[in-house]
């Protein structure tokens, strides 16, 4: 019996397995977030979001893992309310990247090009707005 024919596949799916758990771990668009930029980077998002309070848009307070179009006294557009979206990691940043890909008729146009801002951007909202 060849010991390195017995022992080289099970190296290639421990690589593997170890390749998807640092892909996973480094958040959306593979960049992890650091709490304290994105909470500088959010002050551009106060012209409509507060933390706790609807505005022109609506509060972000428990933003990651709510469902979209549930906050109640805030009216969103029908598309966005019957989205069945969950606001998990990896869909905040496919809303920021371009809201109206996601859903186009939300009322929602702004958005964050740069995956980094993004991260940083996830990683308060996950980390601040419980």
């Amino acid at each position: 019996m060849n010991v390195w024919s017995n022992s080289a596949p099970r190296r290639s799916t421990a690589s593997l397995a170890v390749a998807t758990a640092l892909l996973c771990a480094a958040g959306p668009a593979g960049a992890t977030g650091n709490a304290a930029r994105g909470q500088t980077l959010s002050k551009g998002c106060a012209d409509c979001h507060s933390i706790n309070e609807n505005g022109v848009g609506p509060m972000h307070k428990g933003v990651v893992g709510r469902k979209a179009g549930s906050v109640a006294g805030y009216d969103y557009s029908p598309d966005l309310k019957n989205s069945g979206i969950v606001w998990t990691e990896e869909n905040l940043d496919k809303w920021l990247t371009g809201p109206q890909a996601m859903v186009p008729e939300t009322k929602m146009f702004f958005d964050v090009p740069d995956a980094q801002d993004r991260a940083d951007i996830i990683a308060y909202l996950k980390e601040k707005a419980k």
